[in-house]
Formats: structure tokens, sequence, C-alpha cells
């Protein structure tokens, strides 16, 4: 049976949601697998070792970007009506909120999407971070902090279409792309040799990379079978989690579509990854002074996320993958954003101990 009978039976929406579930799903299962973490690449980076965090995740933007490129390329995907393209955006948005997320992912532990991998797996430091992401999303998206994103939004703007092509403002296209991935590619894997990563590792950032671009060929399928009219849409966690925020505390819900379908099978992918690999475990806060550092940190990538137009992966790697300027912008705020805050977390200063817990001050003392 095809997409166009299956939507004439059950409509849009529902296929939909149910294939955001499967590939959601695979995402959570290859990513809990593999360990796929921006955060945790970024420290590798900052700290000059080029090992296996990093490796794997190169091993998930390289073939995310070359996916799509060649689906593209085929004929089979066009993002032209995406809206990281197809609107007009904001690159002081990207950079700010790019900035502020990078930096909430370091004092959280983890990004948007390693949250919910993480919650799945038991850990309820995670849990309540995603919860608290996924309210200030909601209030910098339609609440309280609409205003001052609309406002740094303003600051610096750009034209949808090829303007906001990173490619075509090069004077390039999806050849160019698709060598630039393949390029990416071949260094990650130099990366993965050379730091040992084991067979998960390989699958499971490949695995992660190829979601990215299922996300975007489904929704393409879907949009073009269709005779209402369909977004077409890539992987991301910051728009997901407020509508699901939503959806549990109003009435009506929003409508059902792909992210109603990509979060929970998320979760269930990555508690299935755990199973697999005996790896669910409780986990709490050590103290109240690491409970306010991730919670703070968590409103930081809330709201950053929703500047940004996306979170690691919505902006980082699904925009990235089809050369959106913003998206490009966005990720480099957060590898700089990352950066800056695990300098500023390892000043002695700065630790998150409380006085009881610290070494004792030895003062010398006359004979």
């Amino acid at each position: 049976m095809d997409l166009t009978s299956l939507m004439d039976r059950h409509g849009s929406g529902p296929v939909l949601a149910a294939g955001g579930a499967v590939i959601g799903l695979l995402f959570g299962f290859f990513a809990q697998r593999s360990r796929f973490c921006l955060r945790a690449a970024v420290i590798e980076f900052w700290h000059g070792k080029f090992a296996e965090k990093l490796s794997v995740w190169l091993l998930a933007f390289a073939s995310a970007v070359v996916a799509v490129q060649a689906l593209i390329l085929l004929g089979a995907l066009d993002v032209s009506g995406a809206r990281q393209l197809a609107n007009r955006g904001s690159l002081s948005g990207a950079l700010v909120g790019g900035l502020l997320f990078g930096a909430g992912m370091i004092m959280t532990r983890g990004c948007a999407s390693r949250l919910l991998v993480l919650s799945a797996n038991g850990n309820l430091r995670a849990l309540l971070s995603g919860l608290v992401f996924a309210v200030t999303a909601q209030a910098t998206l339609a609440g309280r902090l609409a205003p001052l994103r609309a406002g740094i939004s303003a600051w610096w703007t750009i034209d949808g279409g090829a303007a906001r092509h990173l490619l075509e403002r090069l004077g390039g296209g999806a050849v160019d792309g698709l060598v630039l991935g393949l390029l990416w590619l071949v260094v990650a894997v130099i990366f993965s040799l050379r730091s040992g990563n084991r067979p998960w590792m390989w699958i499971g950032g490949v695995g992660t990379g190829l979601a990215v671009a299922a996300a975007w060929w489904f929704s393409h399928q879907v949009a073009k079978s269709s005779f209402d009219p369909v977004q077409i849409q890539g992987l991301t966690f910051s728009g997901p989690s407020a509508e699901w925020l939503m959806r549990v505390l109003t009435s009506p819900a929003p409508a059902i579509g792909f992210d109603a379908g990509m979060l929970p099978g998320v979760f269930v992918g990555s508690a299935l990854g755990a199973w697999v690999g005996r790896e669910f475990k409780i986990e709490g806060f050590k103290n109240g002074y690491s409970m306010a550092r991730y919670i703070a940190g968590a409103m930081l990538m809330g709201f950053g996320s929703m500047l940004a137009g996306g979170c690691a992966v919505g902006a980082g790697m699904t925009g990235g993958a089809i050369f959106a300027l913003t998206a490009w912008l966005a990720l480099a705020g957060m590898w700089a954003g990352g950066g800056l805050m695990e300098r500023w977390l390892a000043e002695p200063v700065h630790t998150t101990q409380p006085a009881t817990q610290r070494a004792p001050v030895v003062v010398p003392v006359a004979p």
C-alpha cells in the first residue's frame, strides 16, 4: 500500500506521526548505542582531543549531509520549501541563540536530544532538565519570553530563498554539498580509526545521520502525495518538546503530525538501546548546587533553541545538511558557546561543590 492510499484512508496527520515514530525510534536507538552527543564532541574539540565522541558526531553529521545531498541530486528530495530556507531568517537570532544553547548544553551535560535519550535510560537529572527545556521553549515561542526573542531576532535578518542557502550564495549546488559531505566523512573515518571506535560507534554514528536524512525524505514524500498542504521538515527537538508540553496541558491538543510521533519514538528507541546494552540505571542529583546548574542550563537551551531556529540536531544537523546559512551560523555559535562555558566552569573559583565539601584550607601557625 503506497502513501497516497494510506493518507486517503487515515489522513496525512496520522501517517506523518507513524513515520515520525519509526524514524524517531531509529534515531533514539542509534544515538543511545553510539553515545551521540554534541556536548561531548565540543569538549573533546576544545581540549584538542580528536577522539571517540568527536568522531561519532562527525560520522553522524557527514552521513546526514551526504545522504541529503545525494537525495537532492537524485530528484528524490526538494527542500526549497523547508522553513530553514524558504522563510525570512534571523542571523542575529542564529548567532545569539547558538551561543546560549551551547553554553546551556555544557551546564546540563547534554543537548536537547541527549537529554531525551538519557531520560529513557533512567537519568532523572536529564528528565527534569528536559521538562525545564520544554517549558522555556514554549515560553519563548508564544509566552512571556516571546517579545525578547522577537527583539533579538529583528537585529539582523535575511531574506528567504537563495539568500539563505549557503551553497547558492557561494555559487555552488548539491554536487558541491555532496563533495563536502564526502570530505567530512573521510575525516570522520580517519578520526574513528585513530580513536579505535567500537562497532556500535560506527554503526550508531552513521545510523543517527541517516535518520536525519530519512526525516527529510519521508516528510517530502508525504507532502508530495498529500492533497492537503504539508510542511516538509526534518528532525528537531525544540519545537516538538514545546508541542508535547501543550499536548499534555491544553485541550484541544495540537494537531497530530510528524513531531507527535517522533518524540515518543526517540524515547522508546533509546530505552530499547539501553535494554540491549544493559545500561538502564536510575540517577539523580548529587546536591542542590548541581541541580541549580542543570536548571539554568536547560533554560538557556530552551530560549537559545527557539531563538536560533532549532537545537543541536534541528539547526545543527537537520538545517546544516541542507546548507541553511542560519543553521550553520547557529551551529558555529553552539561550538563557540560550549567552548566558552566549558572553560568558565573549569576555573576553580566557579566550582559547584558546596563549601562544606571543599578541601579545608590549611593555615600555618607559628610555633
